[in-house]
């Protein structure tokens, strides 16, 4: 990388960003290359990986495919990572290392979604446990690889340490490769953020597309009415439809405008004034307001209850527990049936690790239909 494009970036980074200077060594040394950043390079490697491409065939919350325009796993990353470099240009972070960790944030999700990965976890209680975000970091380490020199992506620490550190209401970090006890760098804060954002307004969204939930549900909620608000202010003539399309956007737009507001006030206080001493706060730095954080609060405990816990979801994800379960079984009682590239890990990975791995990899259509082969039809 040039030393003007350096000199750009001192100047227009806040001093809690990461700059490139910051992003840490890579598990294998290589040459930088001359007109791409480092973070640049790691997003390009996620991109092009194949565990990114089969997030296309990964639940969300609503089965993909059954409807088109549901989210997948991949509409979803996509989401947070325009959401997410959006923040960290108003917030004067680092958009590579940002985005790279948006597109790679939910790589270790299993098919099935959290009903994937609870069955996972069960199968994997005395065997090392199963936790998605230590998955992305084993995918991105060891799992993916392109490479002849080494396994994995050879990914920069600072991409890897924001994965480590990924944490929202649904999400448990794992850092035992990072030091205990810290925040995740600017940037990956920025991240966690983006993923709530985007997936509150997509999974409202969406529960309104197959009628789990109504208006007049939504109308009680102070988010939504915020949002609606907006909307009508703007096009009090549009029709009803039009509003709960562009409020449903407007969700996102809420929320980012008091984020960056909220962080940015943060982020001129003393004592948060450099990048190491955001990672020694005893709290995220990039927040929402208290208000603000009462009404998604709000809204994720009626997602919760009328969408996430809704009946045909609840049926879903137990047919999915034991679809995973069986295939487990079948695999650790049977492990000739794994592909040769899996078996050949087992002496050195163990045999339930590799199963796992290989379930976890796999695509909602792709486990069902190894289900039905292996297990016999459900």
């Amino acid at each position: 990388m040039n030393d003007a494009f350096l000199q750009h970036q001192r100047s227009w980074l806040c001093p809690q960003a990461t700059g490139e200077w910051d992003s840490g060594p890579r598990p294998h040394a290589e040459q930088e290359h001359p007109y791409r950043t480092c973070f640049q390079r790691d997003r390009d490697r996620v991109i092009h990986c194949s565990a990114f491409r089969r997030l296309d065939y990964k639940t969300q919350v609503f089965v993909p495919h059954e409807q088109d325009h549901f989210r997948t796993r991949l509409t979803h990353t996509l989401e947070v990572a325009q959401v997410a470099r959006t923040l960290a240009r108003a917030l004067r972070a680092n958009e590579d290392l940002t985005e790279a960790v948006a597109l790679a944030h939910d790589l270790g999700h299993p098919p099935f979604g959290h009903a994937g990965e609870s069955a996972l976890a069960e199968q994997m209680a005395e065997h090392g446990h199963f936790e998605h975000n230590r998955q992305s970091l084993r995918i991105v380490d060891y799992l993916e690889h392109p490479y002849p020199a080494f396994r994995g992506l050879n990914l920069t620490a600072a991409v890897r340490e924001c994965l480590a550190r990924h944490s929202t209401r649904y999400d448990t970090p794992v850092c035992e490769d990072f030091a205990p006890g810290l925040q995740a760098p600017l940037e990956g804060q920025i991240v966690d953020a983006a993923d709530e954002i985007a997936y509150t307004s997509a999974d409202v969204d969406d529960a309104l597309a197959v009628r789990w939930i109504s208006l007049e549900d939504l109308s009680q909620l102070t988010l939504w009415k915020l949002a609606w608000q907006r909307v009508a202010a703007s096009d009090a003539a549009a029709r009803e439809i039009h509003k709960q399309i562009r409020a449903t956007k407007t969700i996102v737009a809420v929320l980012a405008d008091d984020l960056i507001a909220q962080t940015a006030a943060n982020l001129a206080l003393p004592a948060l004034a450099t990048r190491d001493a955001v990672q020694h706060a005893p709290a995220k730095c990039v927040c929402f307001s208290p208000a603000i954080a009462a009404a998604l609060e709000e809204l994720g405990s009626f997602l919760l209850t009328r969408v996430y816990q809704h009946p045909a979801s609840l049926q879903k994800s137990q047919d999915a527990r034991r679809c995973i379960g069986d295939l487990f079984a079948h695999f650790v009682e049977h492990p000739e049936t794994l592909p040769g590239r899996y078996l050949t890990r087992v002496e050195n990975d163990g045999l339930h690790r590799v199963v796992c791995d290989y379930i976890a990899g796999m695509t909602d259509r792709f486990c069902l239909a190894e289900h039905d082969r292996l297990c016999g039809q459900r």
